[in-house]
């Protein structure tokens, strides 16, 4: 027999090594990145779903809210983080949408290991009460009548509530001003001071203002009206089909994250979407799990990137 190379030696010992990092992860907390401030959407949704995956994987999960950039921000750490499964991000449509609109510092399908594609919602036009329009057909009219005039807020350049505000004015033919923020939160709180008109906001972010009667809603994105706001009208029942802006949620990891550690945290991820305890509490914020896998997540980023680019070539989207 003839004796092994060095080179063979060597990929011998990193598979060995690779195979009992798999075995013992995760030996110390996880970092889960939200690039987006608290209070969104993302944030919601990691906050919930973050005791039962520190439980199944033996391990503290740490949420880090780091925000900015549409993002971006957020995403280019975890992209330049060791694939060693102790850095992972949570975030929505917007990783879908940025290749598109700005000049990226990471490549999104080549720089990232998809790991979990956890849930979707629709995304819920929001009016401060002060706007003289008390229904999604009477602000359209109150918008063509007075073009510029009016102003939508956004959690950011390229978040999903940017793009849902976007297609809104392909759709209803209105000229309506983007006014971007650093994360739905102060957004939001914007919105319900009166300083801007109108915000695409996802159901869990907006649901408390509207209990307590300090926004309004005009109309849901989606086929149907969702349990959590059931009566609100969607688009197209208010006249206006075509709004499909519903947000995805996943989680991702630093490109070369072992398979095996993947497959460990997306069987978490994935076992916290079925909790039914889980499940009641985000359908009561507007979610629909998903509890898909890394196939499945890989998916649908290559068929949201298609969707909001054309949607972002369409409208001639620029952002600074």
């Amino acid at each position: 027999m003839r004796p092994a190379t060095p080179s063979i030696i060597l990929l011998l010992a990193l598979v060995c090594a690779s195979a009992a990092d798999a075995q013992s992860y995760p030996a110390r907390p996880i970092r889960l990145v939200v690039p987006f401030g608290a209070g969104g959407g993302t944030d919601n949704l990691a906050r919930i779903a973050e005791p039962f995956v520190s439980r199944a994987l033996g391990q503290p999960v740490v949420i880090e809210n780091r925000s900015g950039g549409g993002s971006v921000i957020g995403m280019d750490i975890v992209a330049k983080s060791a694939p060693d499964g102790y850095t992972l991000v949570m975030t929505d449509t917007s990783i879908a949408v940025n290749p598109s609109l700005r000049p990226l510092p990471y490549d999104t399908l080549k720089d990232f290991e998809p790991v979990s594609l956890l849930a979707t919602a629709p995304v819920i036009l929001m009016a401060n009460p002060k706007v003289p329009a008390t229904t999604l057909p009477e602000f359209v009219a109150l918008a063509k009548a007075q073009p510029g005039k009016l102003n939508y807020a956004s959690g950011g350049n390229g978040a999903s509530t940017h793009l849902g505000g976007e297609l809104f004015k392909l759709v209803a033919g209105i000229d309506i001003v983007h006014v971007p923020y650093r994360g739905t939160g102060p957004a939001m709180n914007d919105l319900v001071g009166g300083h801007v008109d109108v915000m695409f906001s996802g159901i869990s972010s907006a649901k408390p203002f509207m209990d307590a009667g300090t926004l309004r809603a005009y109309a849901v994105t989606g086929d149907i009206r969702n349990a959590a706001v059931p009566d609100v009208p969607t688009f197209a029942e208010a006249g206006l089909g075509g709004v499909t802006a519903s947000t995805y949620w996943g989680v991702l990891a630093p490109k070369g994250m072992p398979k095996e550690i993947v497959d460990k945290v997306s069987v978490a991820f994935a076992q916290a979407m079925r909790d039914p305890a889980i499940v009641a509490r985000i359908a009561e914020l507007g979610y629909l799990p998903i509890a898909g896998g890394p196939a499945a997540y890989a998916d649908n980023l290559r068929s949201e990137i298609e969707k909001w680019g054309r949607v972002v070539r369409t409208a001639n989207i620029k952002v600074e």
